[in-house]
C-alpha cells in the first residue's frame, strides 16, 4: 500500500457527480478508491459500484467497498474495508476469497494487537486527527499514536482522518504507508490537483 487512497463521501462533493470526482482523483494519481455509501439502497449501491469499477479499470486502480461484502461480491470489487463493528475478518475472508484486499480499521490499542493475528492486507489507523467525516470513532491517534502503531504492527498502515496537504509530510514521517483522504479531495475545487499535490508530497519523502 503506497500513495493516495481516496475514500468517497458524496455529501462533500458540492453537488458534483461522484463518478466525476473519482475520475479526477485517479487522473491525479490516486492509487486506491474506497466507495463508502452509508445511505444508498443496496441496488443503487451495486449499480454505482459497477459504474465506478468501469471508471477505474483503465487506470488499474483497485475498487474497495466500505463495509458491504454483498456489494463487493455483486460488482466484482477488488476488496472490502471493514470496521470493528462489521463482519469479522475470518468470515469476510471466507466470503470474498483469498486474493481480495481486506483492510481493517483500528481505533484502540486492543484493535492493533488483535490485528497482528489476522492476515489483513492493511490496517486503517482511524482517525489520526479529529474530523467531521468520521464521527463514530474513538479518540484521535495523533502522530505519536501513529508512530507507536508503526513500530509494533506487521501490516501496512493506511492513515485516515483529517489528512490534507498541510499535514501530509508529518503523517508520512510518523509511519503511514498510504494516506486515505476524504474531504481534501472530494470537496476540492479540483480533485485532480488536490490529489496530485498530496501525491507529490508523499513521493518527495520516499
Amino acid at each position: 500500500m503506497r500513495g493516495v487512497y481516496l475514500v468517497t463521501d458524496r455529501g462533500l462533493c458540492r453537488n458534483r457527480p461522484l463518478p466525476e470526482i473519482i475520475l479526477q482523483a485517479v487522473q491525479g494519481g490516486a492509487a486506491y478508491v474506497q466507495l463508502r455509501e452509508k445511505d444508498l439502497p443496496t441496488r443503487a449501491f451495486v449499480e454505482e459500484a459497477m459504474a465506478v469499477k468501469n471508471i477505474l479499470l483503465p487506470f488499474n486502480v483497485p475498487l474497495i467497498i466500505n463495509d458491504r461484502i454483498d456489494v463487493a461480491l455483486a460488482c466484482g470489487a477488488d476488496g472490502v474495508h471493514i470496521g470493528q463493528e462489521d463482519m469479522p475478518y475470518s468470515t469476510a475472508r471466507k466470503l470474498i476469497g483469498k486474493n481480495a484486499i481486506i483492510g481493517l480499521s483500528v481505533e484502540t490499542w486492543e484493535d492493533v494487537e488483535a490485528a497482528q493475528r489476522l492476515d489483513v492486507d492493511y490496517i486503517g489507523v482511524s482517525p489520526v486527527f479529529a474530523t467531521p467525516t468520521k464521527t463514530d470513532t474513538k479518540e484521535p491517534w495523533g502522530l505519536e499514536g501513529l508512530k507507536k502503531i508503526k513500530s509494533f504492527s506487521r501490516h501496512p498502515i493506511v492513515a485516515i482522518g483529517g489528512i490534507n496537504e498541510s499535514n501530509t509530510r508529518a503523517v508520512v514521517e510518523a509511519g503511514a504507508d498510504c494516506l486515505a483522504v476524504v474531504s481534501a479531495i472530494c470537496a476540492a475545487d479540483s480533485p485532480e490537483m488536490a490529489t496530485r499535490k498530496i501525491l507529490n508530497l508523499i513521493q518527495t519523502l520516499r
